[in-house]
């Protein structure tokens, strides 16, 4: 099979650099600087093992490959916030044969939250999720890190929304002599929705920096338990902090390059990169959709999804602002609504 890897950016171009380090036929696809210099220089790619660089082709879209193959893999590793758009142009194209890559082409989202498989389902008829846990960076265009080892992720793969099928274990074979773990699971979902409740510590990072002190970490204690309420609240199952311990056990450490403490994580660099864009909407504001559904507050999650945006539409420092002003703001939005609540009594 080749993959075609859509985003190429730090999860994206760890999948597809190991995918590559372990004989498989890869793309990757890109856009601006990225693009422009994976296609001069390759991807150069940081290891705990030491720099390769991997002379892959890259193209910025579908109409630079032309008609695809049948054998072809589309891994989605964009930001949630550009999936639409990689769907709609991706899902028209031919493929050799007859039909399109909607029709026939399985599709593959390597990604945090769980709304991209949904959107995926509207335009593709064979979806598989992927519960990512894979410590990567993009560092600038055309190099990623990946500093896990000896294992470099663990990829719970899985058809959406539920089930598998030999798809999904070829991938996972291949997956799995690229230096992962790739287990396949017919309850992908359940996963990812652990997953989730991690990453609703990404907006806490992204707007003050590694989480690191006590006050920090306390807040964040604050942050997953308004989502484990929403989660329990919508009768959503989600694998306990236990099972996912016994899972990773010492699979995965974290062996920085330099010897500093890990970096943060994908929201802080995208604001890092001054995008303009954040997935907290899809992070945070997963819970206050859910939460809104259900009945359930979420006044933590509600602040974090709104100043994460403004940093990013704003383009404000990443780390800029500090743990206790963010406590307070914090405070002050649970005070608020119960506030609100009690005037609505």
């Amino acid at each position: 099979m080749r993959y075609i890897i859509i985003g190429a950016g730090a999860v994206g171009g760890a999948i597809g650099g190991r995918l590559a380090e372990a004989g498989h036929e890869v793309v990757l696809v890109a856009r601006g600087a990225h693009y422009e210099a994976l296609c001069a220089s390759g991807l150069r790619f940081m290891t705990p093992e030491g720099l390769c660089t991997h002379r892959l082709p890259a193209v910025d879209g579908p109409a630079a490959l032309g008609e695809l193959r049948a054998d072809d893999v589309l891994v989605l590793a964009v930001k949630t916030q550009d999936s639409e758009a990689a769907l709609e142009a991706w899902g028209p194209s031919p493929v050799a044969g007859g039909g399109t890559a909607a029709e026939r082409l399985p599709l593959v989202c390597a990604q945090n939250g769980v709304e991209s498989q949904r959107l995926a389902l509207r335009r593709f008829r064979r979806v598989y999720g992927v519960c990512v846990w894979l410590p990567a960076t993009f560092v600038e265009p055309g190099v990623v890190s990946a500093a896990g080892t000896p294992l470099t992720g663990i990829l719970h793969l899985g058809r959406y929304p539920h089930g598998t099928d030999e798809t999904a274990r070829r991938i996972a074979a291949d997956l799995e002599k690229s230096r992962f773990e790739a287990p396949v699971v017919p309850d992908v979902a359940r996963w990812q929705y652990a997953k989730l409740l991690g990453n609703l510590a990404n907006s806490i990072e992204a707007v003050t920096g590694v989480l690191t002190s006590e006050e920090g970490l306390a807040l964040f204690e604050r942050v997953r338990a308004e989502g484990e309420a929403v989660l329990d609240a919508a009768g959503i199952a989600y694998v306990g902090e236990e099972e996912q311990k016994r899972t990773r056990g010492d699979k995965i450490r974290f062996e920085p390059f330099d010897g500093s403490e890990r970096s943060a994580g994908s929201s802080w660099q995208s604001l890092n990169r001054g995008t303009g864009t954040i997935e907290a909407d899809y992070l945070n504001g997963e819970i206050a959709l859910l939460g809104r559904l259900h009945g359930v507050p979420t006044p933590l999650n509600d602040l974090l999804q709104r100043l994460a945006n403004t940093f990013a539409r704003e383009r404000r420092e990443a780390g800029s602002l500090s743990v206790p002003e963010l406590v307070r703001l914090a405070d002050e939005a649970v005070a608020s609504y119960d506030a609100v609540v009690t005037t609505a009594e």
